[in-house]
């Protein structure tokens, strides 16, 4: 598991990984869509508009996994002084952001039918609005400060403080009365989603996670050289 906190071990690994990975989300991405697209049956209260699920739940949820990732990897470089935990917030926090920027541009489109408006400042589309915000801040720190050491130390600072809106994401349908629906999927209980509309949305998000996964390999590895290239 060294890969995971070494960078010449991680490009070692993921030469060999990325192509076959990529090949696979790639597959996988296309059946998700045959199985969204024409094998899904419509909702009876929703329509095809139902079919928006099977991108804006897959950004949601990789929206959040890519800042837990980042949050794991802050207190790596900080706590541990783990190098690696630095090029990892470096490379990941623009595909969290454009994951999170999906996650509301469907959720809107999804809206608009259901709600009557392309937005509502209820619990979780703030919560997940905030966290686009997070992730913007990020992104700007990693291209104002020219002193890389304090640069990396301001961002996994920032990125660990920003983490107290992941449970707020998660749990605020259950803390607050919103427009958003409750979550359908839990371990804790029997799916309330239809299994002729649970497979196509395991698909597409497990395609989904292996792209956000190939363009993090490619973004990683990008930045292990540029800082070869500055030592």
């Amino acid at each position: 598991m060294k890969f995971l906190i070494n960078p010449n071990k991680f490009n070692k690994f993921t030469d060999i990984l990325f192509k076959p990975l990529l090949l696979f989300s790639l597959l996988l991405f296309f059946i998700g869509l045959v199985f969204a697209l024409y094998i899904s049956p419509d909702d009876y209260q929703q329509g095809s508009t139902v079919r928006i699920m099977y991108v804006h739940v897959p950004s949601a949820w990789i929206a959040l996994l890519t800042y837990v990732i980042m949050t794991i990897y802050s207190i790596f470089a900080l706590a541990f002084k783990i190098p690696f935990g630095f090029i990892v917030n470096k490379a990941v926090a623009p595909i969290g952001a454009i994951f999170t920027l999906i996650c509301i541009i469907t959720g809107s489109l999804w809206g608009k039918p259901m709600w009557g408006t392309w937005w509502a400042w209820d619990a979780r589309l703030t919560s997940v609005a905030v966290l686009f915000i997070i992730y913007l801040i990020i992104i700007f720190i990693n291209l104002s400060f020219e002193n890389r050491v304090v640069r990396e130390k301001i961002v996994a600072i920032s990125v660990l403080v920003g983490s107290i809106n992941l449970p707020i994401v998660k749990f605020s349908v259950d803390w607050w009365n919103t427009l958003h629906q409750p979550a359908s999927i839990s371990k804790l209980s029997k799916p309330s989603i239809d299994p002729s509309m649970m497979t196509p949305l395991i698909i597409m998000t497990t395609a989904f996670i292996f792209i956000g996964l190939s363009i993090a390999i490619l973004r990683i590895k990008t930045e292990i050289e540029l800082r070869k290239g500055l030592n």
